[in-house]
């Protein structure tokens, strides 16, 4: 029997890459799921971060296993939630991505990392890590100064930052996974492939 075919149901450069590093063997497909619709749609039923990051990366694994015959499927997503809850997306522009940073400035966020293993449409695997990430008090200047020379960096990354990056910079503290903060909760997913024994152990 054939190990089965790892497939990643992501466009993000980072998971790929945090895959590719680890050594895992796998494909990336785009899931053709409309998380800005779903999203809206579970925060407002009220649902938590934790828990929406949890239902979009199975909603992203479910959807594409379902046409990828007997390949398991990873579905990944990331939601960050400031220290009263508010959750934060990714920045539109410039000027919302300086106004997410004065939101955070100063304080603690939350980053839920999820990823779901779904097989012919239903979750075999599930896990959730959560990082807890202080940001100092930022000046206007620096605030200007960072979203102007990274833009291009942290237009799609939720909290403007790459923590790999100058998004360093922002922070006082870390508590938590360098690969929760990338977006992945790497470490568990590699126990998984490993107890499952799809890479040696």
């Amino acid at each position: 029997m054939t190990d089965p075919i790892l497939v990643l149901a992501s466009r993000s450069q980072a998971r790929r890459a945090m895959l590719d590093a680890a050594g895992v063997a796998f494909e990336a497909l785009s899931p053709n799921v409309d998380e800005d619709t779903l999203k809206e749609g579970l925060k407002a039923e009220g649902i938590t971060a934790r828990n929406l990051a949890d239902a979009l990366a199975e909603a992203k694994a479910v959807r594409l296993s379902s046409r990828t015959g007997g390949a398991w499927v990873l579905g990944a997503d990331q939601v960050l939630a400031l220290d009263d809850g508010t959750i934060l997306d990714k920045p539109v522009d410039v000027s919302e991505a300086k106004a997410h940073l004065r939101l955070m400035s100063g304080r603690k966020h939350k980053l839920s990392s999820a990823a779901v293993i779904a097989e012919q449409g239903k979750p075999i695997w599930r896990h959730v890590d959560i990082a807890t990430l202080s940001v100092r008090s930022l000046s206007e200047a620096f605030i200007d100064s960072y979203v102007e020379s990274e833009w291009e960096q942290i237009r799609h990354c939720v909290g403007c930052y790459e923590i790999e990056g100058k998004g360093a910079q922002l922070f006082s503290a870390i508590t938590g996974s360098h690969f929760t903060i990338m977006g992945l909760p790497l470490l568990h997913l590699l126990d998984f492939l490993r107890v499952r024994g799809v890479m040696p152990s």
